[in-house]
């Protein structure tokens, strides 16, 4: 499993006994044998990693250097019925990456490296009876005509969480066996290695786009947009069934401009094949007081992006939390102007999923 230095170069795991006694733990481990080891009680309670705005000039060491080994406690398959038909139990939490309108840091501590989960079996398990407890899906809906899809990626990217243990691996080859569901997972980083996984059709990658001078200020340590464009025909070379996001859109003086030269770029990119399977699904930014102040003690700039009172009201979330997103009316006419461009300049690109 060849990693990428560059993202990740672990040098200090914290874990937690009995993740460590698990054999995926323990390949974890001697992964990086020359790491320092720390036993700690929870992974959700690394006072070092965990709810210290103060790291926030560290960040980037943390997530490349620092990874956490943690057991699952909690196994359950969410409805969802936006994206996916339902969230799976996570086998990684936290990120590498550090994007600058990320909600995950929101609940567990900014620097936020990756927990790799080592009950993998237990989470297949639970996963492979909930599969065949669905039987096939009587009706087409957005997140698939045929398939229940599984969302697989809540709090991680799973194309990172690859380079770090063969979680994800497992994933796709249990939706494999599975002729009436789906992965899905949405990513921001281009891992070849995923490529020889043969998934027959049984995983959707999305690969998350926006112009890439946005991505450039807010899409921090992730794969430039152009080469996670000209992935895309890989992919679908390899088996799987690969959408795009659209997220989040940033509304600026030039955003409409910006996203029709996207536009162009991805329909010049795309072979027939790419084209005949793609769809989208559309997301807005949604931002929160609490991170942007955060934000302004390492990343100003993309504040002045993100952060825009003229544009934007209090919205309190699904998930009770009090987040800004554009005003409902504005969004609503944004939303509109978006959905018609991508039906003028991607007309075989169905839109699944906008909000």
């Amino acid at each position: 499993m060849p990693s990428d230095p560059s993202m990740v170069d672990i040098t200090r795991i914290y874990y937690e006994p009995a993740a460590a006694a698990l054999p995926r733990g323990r390949e974890v481990l001697e992964r990086w044998p020359d790491a320092t080891l720390v036993e700690v009680p929870s992974h959700w309670q690394i006072p070092e990693l965990h709810g210290d705005e103060a790291n926030v000039r560290r960040w980037v060491r943390i997530k490349r250097e620092a990874l956490v080994l943690g057991v699952k406690k909690s196994l359950a398959a969410r409805p969802n019925g936006r994206s996916a038909d339902f969230i799976a139990p996570s086998t990684a939490n936290g990120c590498a990456m550090a994007c600058a309108y990320c909600y995950v840091p929101r609940r567990k501590g900014y620097s936020n490296p990756v927990t790799v989960f080592a009950n993998i079996e237990q989470i297949t398990g639970y996963l492979d009876r909930h599969i065949r407890r669905q039987g096939a899906k009587q009706e087409p809906n957005q997140c698939d005509p045929a398939a229940w899809v599984y969302d697989l990626g809540e709090n991680s990217d799973c194309s990172v969480d690859a380079l770090l243990s063969e979680n994800v691996r497992d994933l796709v080859e249990l939706f494999r066996r599975h002729p009436t569901a789906k992965a899905s997972f949405a990513t921001k980083y281009v891992n070849r290695q995923l490529l020889d996984w043969d998934p027959q059709g049984r995983t959707r990658v999305r690969f998350s786009l926006m112009p890439a001078h946005l991505a450039k200020l807010t899409d921090i340590r992730t794969t430039p947009v152009p080469e996670r464009i000209a992935a895309i025909d890989d992919f679908v070379a390899a088996g799987y069934e690969v959408h795009v996001n659209f997220s989040p859109v940033i509304v600026t003086d030039t955003w409409l401009q910006d996203w029709a030269e996207l536009l162009d770029q991805l329909d010049a990119a795309l072979s027939p094949a790419a084209k005949e399977q793609l769809a989208a699904e559309v997301i807005f930014l949604t931002h929160n007081a609490q991170l942007h102040e955060v934000n302004e003690q390492w990343h100003p700039r993309a504040e002045e992006v993100l952060w825009r009172p003229d544009l934007q009201e209090t919205k309190r979330s699904q998930n009770g939390a009090l987040n800004v997103r554009y005003r409902f009316r504005d969004k609503q006419r944004h939303l509109e102007q978006f959905l018609e461009l991508v039906h003028r300049k991607l007309p075989y690109c169905e839109v699944r999923y906008a909000f």
